[in-house]
């Protein structure tokens, strides 16, 4: 038995050695065992190569996800998380010590440092946080069709909207410009899109109206406008190194899909549009978190799935690195689990049949080993151990390891409201995004030019009560251009108009980009 323990911790410290930087996400248990001097080194030069970690209710992922963030901070390295439990925010305060952390770090054979870490609190709705936004027109014809669920006549129709508002220069900003060019194109200004661009069918044309509605009924009209979001200040460090730990609080949209599944299609196709090309790096220069990922998958559209195993493909050479948290790895579609190359797996429970089953195929995703029954460690393991595997500098999956990990060093618990205000208050990007804008766009525009015909007809009473398109008086285009205070957002929409469609680059022809003439 001390032969093999010996031999066992020869092979994890030669198998997860690295030549460059790491983290330790704690030691190997070999017969229950914890071995302080064999560490289970992550190397950051892998993290762009994607992850996992899984496991029940209560055996302790989040804690893992919060230490490989606090870990990742240390070492200079932005995060952003998806907290759709809301229980993240405490990582921003410094935890404290007890006598069973105190034993747990001295069985790793590392100290316990409490401390807290830089954060971002943001939103996607009206919760507290600085708030996320991008314009209808950046997101192009082909992907603003995608997540309405449209088909290829429908598609067709949007993208004429898309061409119209190019030719005439109407900016196309929010989901109001779009409902107003839907009615322009079927009513007033029918006969002179058929004439320039081809008949359209009403009944598309409803079609349409219908899904940007129900878009619109799941928040998403705050969601498109202005000022939208840059990726770039995902990529913050404080005056100490430490990367920012940027909190998607999405708590509150679970049971709304599409208006995740739209975040998610702007937020990865802004960072594979805007970061530069840097193939592998020593470290990477952002990982995401999605925490709870299985309800993406359950739930989301088909252009979310579509995109997210196409971006998995290829957003690590932008060095970027994904990981997702979920309950049963088999949550993951096996097309992206297989490119997955770390894998953090807590317990999981054999209550049914089925539940034999999944843990069955757990099981074979992997590597064989010498030193465990990987079936029944799967469904042993304590709280806050795991099963791990890791891909080497080599690019080969290191050893299984049943491994106690380290515990978080921020708080086990979530902020309160005075803490989290008091974070929003001293943030530079709640004061540079809080202030929603409505410029001159489409809607304005169009009302302006037909102005005689509504005169006409009484103006519908939701237009009536909206207060999103104020009475305020309108100055000309060319002058609020000039004197706007968003100058460089104006600059920054015309930028991605240019390149949009930049799904394109996924799988979409890219000759349906079109350039604002």
């Amino acid at each position: 038995m001390a032969d093999k323990k010996i031999l066992f911790s020869e092979e994890i410290n030669a198998k997860y050695n690295t030549n460059g930087d790491y983290i330790v996400l704690g030691s190997a248990l070999y017969e229950g065992e914890c071995l302080p001097d064999a560490h289970i080194k992550l190397p950051l030069k892998t993290l762009n190569r994607h992850g996992m970690i899984a496991g029940a209710t209560g055996t302790g992922k989040t804690k893992t996800l919060q230490t490989i963030a606090e870990s990742l901070s240390l070492k200079g390295i932005p995060t952003l998380m998806m907290d759709i439990k809301g229980d993240l925010s405490g990582i921003a305060a410094s935890g404290t010590t007890n006598a069973k952390i105190e034993e747990r770090q001295s069985k790793i054979g590392l100290p316990f440092e409490p401390q807290g870490f830089p954060i971002e609190i943001f939103s996607l709705s009206k919760e507290k946080g600085v708030r996320l936004r991008a314009t209808v027109s950046e997101f192009g014809p082909v992907l603003f069709s995608k997540i309405l669920g449209l088909n290829d006549t429908q598609s067709g129709i949007v993208s004429l909207i898309f061409k119209f508002c190019d030719d005439e220069r109407l900016p196309l900003l929010d989901l109001a410009d779009f409902k107003r060019l839907i009615q322009y194109i079927t009513n007033e200004g029918k006969a002179r899109i058929e004439k320039e661009y081809g008949k359209i069918s009403s009944t598309s044309t409803s079609t349409i109206l219908r899904k940007v509605i129900e878009l619109e009924q799941q928040g998403a009209d705050l969601f498109f406008g202005e000022y939208s979001f840059e990726v770039d200040d995902l990529l913050r460090k404080d005056a100490s190194g430490k990367g920012y730990i940027s909190i998607m609080k999405v708590t509150d949209i679970q049971d709304r899909p599409k208006l995740f599944s739209t975040f998610m299609l702007s937020l990865l196709s802004e960072i594979y549009s805007t970061f530069p090309e840097v193939g592998d790096q020593e470290k990477p220069k952002l990982v995401l978190f999605i925490d709870e990922a299985h309800l993406i998958f359950n739930e989301a559209s088909d252009a979310l799935l579509n995109q997210i195993e196409t971006i998995i493909k290829l957003i690590r050479s932008k060095g970027v690195g994904i990981f997702f948290c979920t309950q049963n790895p088999m949550d993951i579609p096996a097309s992206i689990l297989g490119q997955l190359g770390l894998k953090v797996q807590h317990a999981l429970r054999a209550f049914t049949a089925a539940d034999r089953k999944q843990i069955k195929l757990t099981a074979a995703n992997y590597p064989l080993s010498d030193y465990y029954d990987t079936e029944s460690l799967l469904t042993s393991m304590g709280i806050g151990e795991a099963a791990i595997t890791v891909l080497t500098e080599k690019g080969t999956p290191s050893p299984l390891a049943h491994t106690l990990l380290c515990a978080p060093r921020s708080r086990m618990d979530i902020l309160n409201d005075n803490e989290i205000d008091a974070i929003i208050q001293r943030s530079a990007l709640s004061k540079k995004y809080n202030e929603a804008v409505d410029r001159k766009s489409a809607y304005e525009i169009l009302n302006e030019k037909y102005s005689v015909k509504e005169e006409e007809t009484e103006e519908p009473e939701e237009k009536k009560s909206s207060s999103r398109k104020s009475s305020r008086p309108e100055k000309s285009t060319f002058e609020e251009a000039i004197n706007s205070p968003i100058a460089k957002q104006v600059g920054r929409t015309l930028v991605h108009e240019i390149v949009r469609g930049i799904f394109g680059v996924l799988g979409v022809n890219t000759s349906q980009r079109r350039k604002r003439r």
